[in-house]
């Protein structure tokens, strides 16, 4: 199987589909999720960005073709060694009702630690940082199950950084958040990407964002990938009245904007 070796993951002949449906949700022959980059997934309600991370993190078994990590296919992982990999936080997160904010965190050690050992000092400090990093360190006592969904969302983000993981899989992490904590979370995950080489794959709802933060964009497009490449190559007039049915403008300055006009009509 051929691999480029500055890909952290990727996927190849993929078609990954549901129980419930009867055709693949998300078809591709090719995605690279190059290492030590940040590549944002973009595309309309029901492309299949979702479907697609939950490929890429293990939590969908593909129909038909295969995702590598590293180079290795990621079905041949144990759970605790892939979690020492890979985080992945999705739009579903539950836990238990009476759990503090720090007791969830250091749930995001849980791949680090066997299982009668005691928390480390490592531990500690990896609990702490990512309380700091993701700005939660005042809820820290507080019950999760009390937080409004912006807090919930900033506190998942915490334990999965938790992980100390090289990669990192977001699906919509700015959802439920005010514009403030929307580039709060983005500068978070830039920071990481650019201090610790994090590679992160992110589903973003918003493209402007996604053109302002990634490196890479990958634009679906009714379970396809309709392009992929650096925003300033994807983000087209053509893309944008094909993929997001606007009318717009895109300007090349010092960096790239999008200027909407009107919504086109869906026939």
């Amino acid at each position: 199987m051929s691999h480029d070796a500055e890909s952290a993951l990727f996927a190849e002949d993929l078609a990954v589909g549901y129980p419930t449906t009867e055709e693949p949700v998300v078809e591709c022959s090719r995605l690279d999720v190059p290492e030590g980059e940040i590549t944002a997934l973009v595309g309309p309600n029901g492309s299949g960005k979702s479907t697609m991370l939950k490929a890429l993190s293990n939590h969908l078994d593909p129909e038909q073709g295969v995702v590598a990590l590293n180079g290795r296919e990621i079905d041949e992982y144990g759970g605790k060694e892939l979690a020492r990999e890979l985080g992945h936080l999705s739009q579903e997160n539950d836990s238990p009702e009476s759990i503090t904010v720090e007791e969830l965190v250091y749930h995001g050690r849980y791949p680090h630690r066997g299982f009668f050992d005691s928390v480390s000092d490592e531990d500690h400090e990896a609990v702490e940082r990512a309380i700091d990093l993701a700005g939660v360190a005042d809820l820290r006592d507080r019950e999760v199950a009390a937080l409004s969904g912006g807090q919930k969302q900033l506190v998942w983000i915490a334990m999965v950084l938790a992980q100390e993981t090289d990669v990192l899989l977001l699906d919509e992490p700015t959802t439920f958040l005010d514009l403030h904590h929307q580039l709060r979370v983005l500068e978070t995950v830039r920071r990481l990407n650019d201090e610790e080489g994090v590679t992160v794959a992110v589903v973003l709802h918003d493209l402007s964002q996604a053109v302002r933060f990634a490196d890479y964009l990958v634009a679906m497009d009714d379970g396809e990938i309709y392009d992929w490449g650096p925003p300033g190559e994807v983000v087209t007039e053509q893309l944008l009245a094909d993929v997001f049915g606007v009318e717009a403008t895109v300007t090349q300055s010092s960096d790239l904007r999008i200027h909407p006009k009107r919504a086109l009509s869906d026939e």
